[in-house]
This record gives C-alpha cells, structure tokens and sequence, in this order.
C-alpha cells in the first residue's frame, strides 16, 4: 500500500497487485466507511497499469470492509466482509462463480494480517 495514513470517509489508498494474468498493477481505494479502531470500509476501482481501467463497467460497486472488535489486552478479533449488493447482477454472478478462490484469498488475507501484527 502506499500514500498517507487513512483518516477518514473520502480518502484514498493505493494497493499494489499482481494477477498473473494482467501482471502488476494498481488499484484505487476509495473509503466509503470509517470508526477508527472499528472499522474501515473501501470501493476498489482500478488504477495504474489494470487492464479495465478504462473499460465500461470497471467500476463494480463492491465493498470490502474489515470489523475490528477488541479482545481483551492486545488482541482483536478481525472479520472481513466482502459486500457484493451494489454490483450489477452479471458481475455478482462472475464473483459468485469464483467463490472459492475469493474465499481462500480472504483467509489468506486474514493469515498475512495476523502474522504482521504478531511480529510487531
């Protein structure tokens, strides 16, 4: 990720991604929800060097969003909620389709943020 810490509703990060099929690239994050310390929620659209970045429809409406609940001294319990209701039904479908491998990058995710925040 890269540019200034998020501080609110309105701000932007840029994640740096890498699919095997499109290469390097870039998404834009737009915050759509924040509580600090709660929860933060954001709309990916596409950036630098996407494929679709000018394409019709690139724009999905999806959310992802990650629920922080604390957890006694040090810990908190982190739950990420994907948010597909404001998709057009055609990309839902597409999504819906590749259940299993978006899954199994959620848990991963959540693997990556555990181990991060464990080494600190």
């Amino acid at each position: 990720m890269s540019g200034p810490v998020v501080s609110g509703v309105g701000d932007v990060f840029v994640m740096r991604m890498h699919y095997e099929r499109f290469g390097d690239y870039e998404m834009n994050n737009h915050v759509v929800e924040y509580e600090p310390d709660r929860r933060i929620g954001w709309e990916p659209r596409p950036g630098r060097r996407h494929p679709d970045a000018t394409a019709p429809g690139a724009v999905w409406g999806h959310r992802w969003i990650f629920d922080l609940l604390p957890d006694g001294a040090g810990a908190t319990v982190v739950t990420e909620i994907f948010d597909g209701s404001r998709m057009p039904e055609d990309k839902r479908a597409e999504v819906d389709r590749g259940r299993a491998w978006w899954l199994k990058q959620m848990a991963s995710t959540l693997e990556r943020l555990a181990e991060l925040c464990a080494a600190r």
